[in-house]
């Protein structure tokens, strides 16, 4: 009995305090988005509102339950708790049922239950567990490699389940891995890959190659100073594009200029790249995979958009991008998310007085665009108090995660740091236009039991570490 005395006098009321307000906040703007005259009752049980209050009900039952659970078990279960999540992502294309477009929900009984949102709490577990590990070294091959398949295996998985949004979100562990020590360059490719992809998509893949040829001349004169080399590697880069077009004149061929472009690309990265192994200069050799990565990136993209994307994914890229506009279709939701979050000003319109809520203007306002109802109802006060709420837990977890003397306890702080970051800065991004539409819940605020629990579940396995701080975390 000491021994949970002791725990409960150790948990950070801080960030219960801020969860609690989160899903308090949440409830209310749940029972403003779909209010009901006729079902009046915010416990209204056949009401979304009602049903919410179940949820909560059980998300503060799961959240007592993780503290009270011993912080041991957590590390010595990380691993089967991620393979017991794998294999229900295993199941759901078997068994599960489809929602919007997405197969990634299980029925059990009157429950619908969504496996993706509990498999980031499984991963970090299992992130965590593995990094802190005895043996472990960041940049050894066989810790690359097996990072990479605790990451990709439910993100293919996922994928699977046409569930995009869920699955995008398994970037963000990159956060965390670059503060147990990856090298920055992966960050930096990272940023490069999406600046590919929307070169890509707004001037093609040839005008896209050519900018970054030009850019990687440029980066490798800069930093080594070397004219020579410069000029040898545009000569040859520059002969074998000219060489193939001439050929393909001649011959009165049909063959796109993106492929003599590519081929000049891969011949000339291979010739140097070799020369730069041979020679022993990393950083030219690093530069130059870099870009022929991105280069080979860059087609990829355009194949994939006009090959293997569904339509409406199209459509919402080429909206976000301003390449086309349909207001009456694909922009729908987020032009009338934007037009309730502006018709709030100030102050708002009042609790329950929100007419693009009202009358159903904005679509999914009790799940993806539950922010909407904040906007309009609170107006910029209210919005700015929820995202002070959401900046001030992720600033005391990094807090937490920072005075943890266990490696397992900070990795997994992290985790749940990056991953509630990436949920709230996509879906209230996505609500002003700033983000894609990929359908992923506010933590807390939206509605549904999945998410809820799933968040609850991710944020409270931390507060118990962080509760245990003074003890040593083994194994």
């Amino acid at each position: 009995m000491e021994k949970k005395n002791n725990v409960w006098e150790n948990v950070d009321w801080i960030t219960i305090g801020i969860y609690l307000a989160m899903m308090l906040i949440g409830w209310i703007n749940i029972y403003a988005a779909v209010y009901n005259e006729e079902h009046k009752s915010i416990f209204d049980s056949t009401q979304q509102y009602g049903k919410q209050l179940m949820w909560i009900g059980a998300a503060i039952f799961i959240a007592v339950l993780m503290i009270n659970t011993d912080s041991k078990f957590f590390v010595a279960f990380a691993f089967p708790i991620y393979i017991a999540i794998i294999f229900l992502l295993i199941l759901v294309p078997f068994i599960g049922t489809t929602i919007n477009g997405a197969k990634s929900w299980i029925q059990i009984g009157g429950f619908l239950l969504q496996p993706s949102e509990f498999m980031k709490m499984a991963t970090s577990l299992a992130l965590a567990r593995y990094i802190s590990s005895y043996n472990f070294k960041m940049h050894s091959w066989k810790s690359l490699l097996t990072m990479a398949g605790i990451l990709f295996v439910p993100v293919g998985l996922i994928f699977l389940q046409n569930d995009t949004g869920s699955a995008i979100v398994f970037g963000v562990f990159l956060l965390v891995l670059y503060r147990e020590g990856l090298n920055g360059i992966v960050l930096f490719f990272t940023f490069l890959i999406a600046l590919v992809f929307i070169l890509t998509m707004v001037l093609d893949p040839l005008p896209t190659i050519i900018i970054l040829t030009v850019a990687a001349f440029l980066i490798n004169y800069l930093l080594k100073k070397k004219l020579q080399r410069t000029l040898i590697g545009i000569a040859v880069f520059t002969g074998i594009f000219g060489s193939l077009w001439l050929l393909n004149s001649i011959l009165g061929g049909s063959v796109s200029s993106v492929f003599f472009i590519l081929v000049a690309a891969i011949i000339t990265s291979g010739l140097f790249f070799t020369w730069a192994i041979l020679l022993h200069k990393r950083s030219l050799a690093i530069l130059i995979g870099i870009y022929l990565g991105s280069v080979l990136f860059s087609v990829s993209v355009d194949y994939v958009f006009h090959n293997i994307m569904e339509e409406h994914q199209r459509n919402r890229i080429n909206e976000l991008l301003g390449i086309q506009t349909d207001i009456h279709g694909t922009g729908y939701h987020v032009n009338q998310s934007k037009i309730a979050i502006g018709s709030g000003g100030f102050f708002g319109k009042g609790f329950l007085q929100g007419t693009q809520t009202k009358f159903d203007f904005v679509p999914e306002q009790s799940t993806d665009f539950i922010f909407c109802t904040v906007g309009e109802e609170w107006g910029f006060l209210g919005s700015v108090t929820v995202i002070g709420l959401f900046l001030g837990l992720l600033m005391r977890l990094i807090y937490l995660a920072e005075r943890n003397r266990s490696k397992f306890s900070r990795v997994y702080g992290y985790c749940v740091a990056s991953i509630l970051f990436f949920h709230f800065a996509i879906n209230i991004g996505m609500t002003i236009g700033l983000a894609p539409v990929v359908g992923i819940p506010l933590p807390f605020f939206s509605y549904g039991g999945s998410s809820l629990w799933s968040f609850t579940l991710l944020l409270f396995v931390f507060i118990r570490l962080d509760a245990s701080r003074f003890e040593q975390l083994s194994f």
